[in-house]
């Protein structure tokens, strides 16, 4: 018997709500992907989907870059419709603009698994950005890996390993030794579980926290689970900036805004990551509590900045393609990570991109961030 044939238009709304991975052992049953895809179909009006002319198509497909002849990288490679990039494999010859003396350089990247990752190209990334702190999420290491390079590249390294084998997993990697290093979540209620999702260092000027953020899960149903981690996170990170001012990177598990996904409509409180629980969360964060003092560096404190969206108000370029339904070809993404830190030093802050050519490695784009002086 012949397959049964999808409809258009659900294959494009299943493709337009193209989730954020899971973490690697969340599982949900066919059943519960069927319902979730059916209410996203709903979500969009279901039915056959309307093909444009033939000469509309074609030239609204010039015109956004996702054909031939249209927009290319720096690489000569075309751009999707939102800008970026659509290679799937990292490039040969990477290399990144200089940096200057003053700065120093942070990068962050979900790799997917070191493993797979040191295959497609990680070495590469790594040897081209030359950061001074690199922070790692979703290792997948059950050992701390002994490296010669990265050891040779970072003289100070430190592994968050999850009990689970193969699971979760945050490093970071840094040049500077910190004054201190922790691999906790004061208060939280599952110790376990918070094994590998962390690290936080202490440097001369500020903390550096990494984290690999818990997912809501399929149907939402780990979403409890998230919101206990935004809950103590958010005490956590307060009462870090109340000593100095915080840098906060990694896979951060949420869209903040509308802007920071390519379909926000038909994920809207469906899909992890972008839900009011996990949105109003990392507001709460950039908000603060409100301090009393004089001037500005009073206002500031406890206050957080979302510094690539502060640098690029309307961009809508994303850090994760799924590998499903040409997602990265169509500039079908979420802007998962990210570099949050105190107001305080957003003045310090020279660069913040996302280096959406770096590609295949991971289903994950690193991000980096420039800062004037040093840790």
């Amino acid at each position: 018997m012949a397959p049964k044939r999808t409809s258009s238009a659900k294959r494009k709304a299943d493709a337009d709500s193209d989730s954020p991975g899971l973490d690697s052992d969340a599982e949900g049953s066919t059943k519960a992907r069927a319902s979730k895809k059916a209410k996203l179909d709903a979500s969009e009006g279901g039915g056959a989907a309307k093909k444009p002319a033939k000469g509309k198509a074609k030239a609204k497909a010039v015109a956004s870059g996702s054909r031939s002849g249209g927009a290319t990288d720096a690489t000569g490679g075309e751009l999707a419709p939102n800008g970026q990039p659509t290679n799937k494999a990292i490039p040969a010859g990477l290399a990144f603009p200089p940096r200057a003396a003053d700065v120093v350089r942070v990068a962050a990247w979900n790799i997917c698994g070191l493993a797979a990752a040191e295959k497609k190209g990680f070495k590469a990334y790594v040897q081209a950005e030359d950061p001074d702190v690199l922070v790692l999420t979703e290792t997948k290491v059950n050992d701390v890996p002994a490296d010669p390079s990265l050891a040779a590249r970072f003289p100070h390294r430190y592994w968050a390993i999850a009990s689970k084998k193969g699971y979760a997993g945050t490093a970071i990697l840094s040049k500077v030794k910190p004054l201190s290093v922790s691999t906790t979540l004061p208060g939280h209620p599952d110790a376990d579980g918070v094994k590998g999702r962390i690290v936080t260092l202490e440097f001369e000027s500020c903390f550096v926290v990494g984290t690999y953020v818990p997912n809501a899960g399929t149907g939402l149903k780990t979403l409890d689970v998230k919101n206990t981690w935004n809950e103590h996170f958010t005490a956590h990170i307060r009462a870090l900036d109340a000593r100095k001012p915080v840098i906060w990177t990694g896979d951060l598990n949420v869209a903040p805004t509308d802007k920071d996904l390519a379909n926000p409509r038909p994920n809207w409180n469906k899909t992890a990551g972008y839900t009011e629980a996990e949105t109003r969360a990392f507001a709460r964060i950039l908000e603060g509590e409100g301090q009393s003092g004089e001037g500005k560096k009073d206002e500031e404190k406890g206050k957080f900045v979302d510094v690539w969206r502060a640098m690029h108000p309307d961009a809508r370029h994303y850090t994760y393609f799924s590998y499903r339904f040409n997602c990265r070809g169509k500039g079908i993404g979420w802007r998962l990570d990210m570099f949050v830190v105190s107001a305080r030093l957003q003045e310090r802050a020279r660069m913040c991109e996302i280096r959406g050519e770096v590609y295949g490695a991971s289903d994950h784009c690193p991000v980096v961030l420039e800062l004037a002086g040093s840790l």
